[in-house]
C-alpha cells in the first residue's frame, strides 16, 4: 500500500547548511569583523573539525566536559546552544569573543540554509497527490522561518521539533508525535532522511524509510524525487 503520509528530516534531506567558510564571513560581517580569505578559511576548518556547524559535518572529538550535552542536545534550545557554543570555543579565534555567539545565531537565519534542488518539486507533488506532509527534526530551534523564507511551508501539513517535546530521534516517541501530528497511523507513514540511525528509528514504530545522502545541495540535485513515485 502506498504511503498516506511523508515525514521529512530537516538538515541533509530537505535543506543543506552553508559551507562553513560563508558561515564564519555571515557571523564575523554581522560582528563587525573584517578578515582576510586565508584566516577565513583556515579558521572555518578548524571550526568545521570541532563540529561547531550544525548541521555540518560531526566533531572528529568531543571532550568529556561536553559529552553529556553533545548526546542529548537536541532536548532543548538551552541544551542546543550550549552545545554547539562549547564546541566552537574550543577553538581559539583571533576576534572579540561576541564572534562564538554570533556564530550560532547565524546558523539559525534562514539565509544560511538552501534548500535541495527537488525539495519544492517534491513537498508540492505529495500536495497535490493530497499525501500528508510533516518535517520530523532533531534540533534546537525553531525551523519554521526558514521553510516560510524559501516558500516551502505551504507544503508542510504539520512540524515536530525535537527541542519543543525533549525528545530525539531515535526515540519512537517523537514519530508518534509526527504520525499523529500528520494524522496517520505509523504503517501508512513514510519517513524520509539522511540518518539511518536516528530517521531510520522510524520503523521501530512501523514507519516505512526511505534514506537519502548527506551531501551538498549542488551534489544531490534529485535524490528526493524517487519518493513521488513510492507514493504513487
Amino acid at each position: 500500500m502506498s504511503p498516506k503520509a511523508v515525514l521529512f528530516d530537516f538538515s541533509g534531506t530537505l535543506f543543506r547548511i552553508e559551507p562553513a567558510v560563508r558561515w564564519l564571513r555571515s557571523a564575523l560581517d554581522a560582528s563587525g569583523v573584517t578578515a582576510d580569505d586565508a584566516a577565513l578559511a583556515r579558521y572555518a576548518a578548524a571550526l568545521e573539525r570541532a563540529g561547531a556547524l550544525p548541521g555540518g559535518s560531526f566533531p572528529e572529538r568531543v571532550p568529556e566536559s561536553l559529552a553529556e550535552l553533545w548526546r542529548t542536545r537536541d532536548r532543548s534550545m538551552e541544551r542546543h546552544r550550549a552545545a554547539y557554543t562549547g564546541l566552537a570555543r574550543l577553538v581559539p579565534l583571533p576576534w572579540p569573543g561576541g564572534v562564538y555567539e554570533a556564530l550560532y545565531e547565524r546558523h539559525m537565519a534562514p539565509a544560511a540554509w538552501d534548500p535541495y534542488p527537488d525539495a519544492a518539486a517534491v513537498l508540492r507533488g505529495l500536495q497535490e497527490r493530497r499525501v500528508r506532509t510533516g518535517v520530523v527534526s532533531n534540533i534546537g530551534w525553531d525551523l519554521r522561518p526558514v521553510f516560510r523564507a524559501h516558500g516551502l511551508d505551504a507544503y508542510v501539513d504539520a512540524y515536530t521539533l525535537s527541542y519543543e517535546h525533549g525528545v530525539q530521534k531515535p526515540d519512537a516517541r517523537l514519530f508518534r508525535v509526527a504520525c499523529e501530528a500528520v494524522g496517520r497511523a505509523p504503517e501508512d507513514v513514510l519517513m524520509v532522511g539522511d540518518d539511518r540511525r536516528a530517521d531510520g528509528g522510524a520503523t521501530a514504530l512501523g514507519c516505512g524509510y526511505f534514506p537519502v545522502d548527506h551531501l551538498p545541495a549542488a551534489e544531490r540535485p534529485d535524490g528526493l524525487r524517487p519518493v513521488l513515485g513510492l507514493v504513487g
